[in-house]
């Protein structure tokens, strides 16, 4: 799954546009790396998140198309 499709399927940023826009600006890492919105995720990543002063990083457990809003949190681990 596309990294952009994943951050909003698993509702980490609430936007598919948004998630974009934050990959093309440099403010998504995966695994360390600066990623873009292509990037296919893949469980075990790591992904940081840097929007203004607030950084945010996850860990993927699992990578599903479909996600009802309640087990959405189940995707990913917070790491910091």
């Amino acid at each position: 799954m596309r990294l952009d499709k994943y951050l909003k399927v698993s509702r980490i940023i609430k936007r598919r546009t948004v998630a974009n826009d934050a990959c093309d600006g440099s403010h998504i890492m995966v695994n360390g790396r600066s990623a873009k919105a292509s990037y296919q995720v893949k469980i075990g990543d790591v992904i940081e998140i840097k929007l203004g002063a607030k950084t945010s990083k996850f860990k993927v457990l699992d990578v599903r198309e479909h996600v009802q809003k309640n087990d959405a949190s189940d995707m990913y681990e917070v790491i910091e």
